[in-house]
């Protein structure tokens, strides 16, 4: 359980230091941090001997994560009981902006800056799709904001979606203790199943490895991979928090996603064959 929500700061009151409700928050997340690691969690090597899987393990995988969702959709955070749906995934570059808070320091910007352009350029080399930096007409907004600029950030996603779903902005207005960050992926008014916005936020009062374990998971499932899975190991697209940082197997997800031999809108029965000659060329090579 977070800690107690005391009053909201208001944005005159920055220049004094972060607020009592911030400042409780990141000694919550520090203390977090610390008890996940004393348990052997938030692992940073990428998987190993430990953790094999195989390619039906690893198309097993990618069908639960690509082709569900976490959330039911215009319901806020209520876990979905749909079944499989379709590929969806970007088809137009994703162009990257980085926001911060009023209230971020600049050595957490540039630390958080250097983290997330060189993790833009990963997922650029891995799934081959065209990912990056820019500073204008970008269309993934990834927001790095504290509880003290909570007016900030809901200002910002109504500039950038001005149809947002009252359920999604209820939540950003007291996001619970237990949501360490969250990503929202628009899509194309003209087709449905192809990503052409999204919007990341991240919670500034993370310790550095939660903050960067947020930044791994949020871009990632704004690419594409919407869902987790208790079965996924190694991976951070599951919820025990045994990894921080994508891993192999992660990254084999997002190759599977942006192949050429699929395409958005895909049903899992389309998909699932190919899914699994992906799979089996992918795991073959780092057996």
């Amino acid at each position: 359980m977070g800690p107690r929500q005391p009053p909201k700061s208001r944005p005159s009151d920055l220049a004094a230091g972060p607020s009592a409700q911030s400042q409780a928050l990141t000694r919550y997340y520090s203390r977090l941090q610390a008890d996940l690691l004393a348990q052997g969690l938030l692992r940073t090597d990428g998987g190993g001997p430990d953790t094999p899987f195989t390619a039906a393990m690893l198309a097993r995988d990618f069908e639960r994560i690509a082709l569900y969702d976490e959330y039911e959709s215009g319901a806020g955070m209520r876990a979905s009981k749909s079944g499989a749906g379709v590929l969806r995934r970007w088809s137009d570059p994703v162009r990257v902006k980085l926001h911060f808070g009023a209230s971020i320091p600049p050595e957490q910007r540039a630390t958080d800056t250097k983290s997330v352009t060189n993790y833009v350029n990963r997922l650029n080399r891995v799934t081959g799709h065209p990912i990056g930096m820019r500073d204008k007409d970008a269309n993934f907004m990834v927001l790095v904001v504290s509880e003290d600029d909570r007016s900030e950030v809901l200002s910002s996603v109504r500039t950038i979606v001005p149809n947002i779903q009252p359920a999604f902005l209820q939540i950003l207005e007291e996001i619970p203790s237990s949501i360490y960050c969250l990503v929202l992926s628009l899509s194309n008014m003209s087709d449905d199943h192809e990503y052409n916005k999204a919007i990341a936020i991240i919670r500034a009062e993370h310790p550095d490895l939660l903050r960067l374990s947020c930044i791994h998971e949020e871009l990632a499932q704004g690419l594409g991979l919407p869902n987790d899975s208790p079965a996924a190991r190694p991976s951070i697209f599951n919820d025990d928090d045994e990894f921080a940082l994508l891993t192999t197997h992660d990254e084999m997800l997002l190759k599977i996603l942006y192949d050429r031999r699929l395409r958005a809108g895909m049903s899992a029965e389309e998909a699932r064959p190919i899914i699994r000659r992906i799979a089996r060329e992918l795991v073959g090579t780092h057996s």
